[in-house]
């Protein structure tokens, strides 16, 4: 059953009302990559028990790019804060790969905190995403 022509265009309306949260779209390019092979597994979520790895996140956004174009765009994303995680998957196999714990691969985070053991804390990595134009540049982390 259709909606009535004039609740149907209030209901549209209401998606452009002036003070209406605006949604974020977010550039993300990656530096230092030690090669163009393979993939770029990237996983933004707002949930700091679900960093790094989006688990048990149904609203965490999970995203494969081409490794050698090095870029990736999350769009149409409530604005608020989030936290972005990157593993370099070189082989392709959609898991990061390991060594007695060790990543084989490279892994990279938003705002490209210094860690050495496990990943960074949420507050370290997370950003604010608010209407266009936010973008974040992460620096891919190589152990072996």
């Amino acid at each position: 059953m259709a909606l009535p022509k004039t609740l149907a265009l209030g209901l549209a309306a209401l998606s452009v009302l002036p003070g209406a949260a605006p949604l974020s779209d977010i550039d993300i390019t990656v530096d230092h990559l030690r090669s163009s092979k393979g993939l770029l597994q990237l996983c933004l979520t707002a949930n700091e028990r679900s960093f790094p790895d989006c688990e048990d996140d149904p609203a965490a956004r999970r995203m494969t790019a081409r490794a050698k174009d090095g870029v990736a765009r999350f769009s149409n994303l409530p604005a608020g804060q989030y936290a972005l995680a990157i593993v370099h998957d070189e082989n392709g196999n959609s898991k990061l790969d390991t060594f007695a714990g060790i990543p084989k691969e490279g892994i990279g985070f938003s705002r490209n905190p210094s860690f050495s053991f496990g990943p960074p804390r949420f507050s370290q990595v997370v950003f604010v995403a608010q209407g266009a134009g936010t973008s974040q540049r992460v620096k891919i982390k190589y152990y072996l």
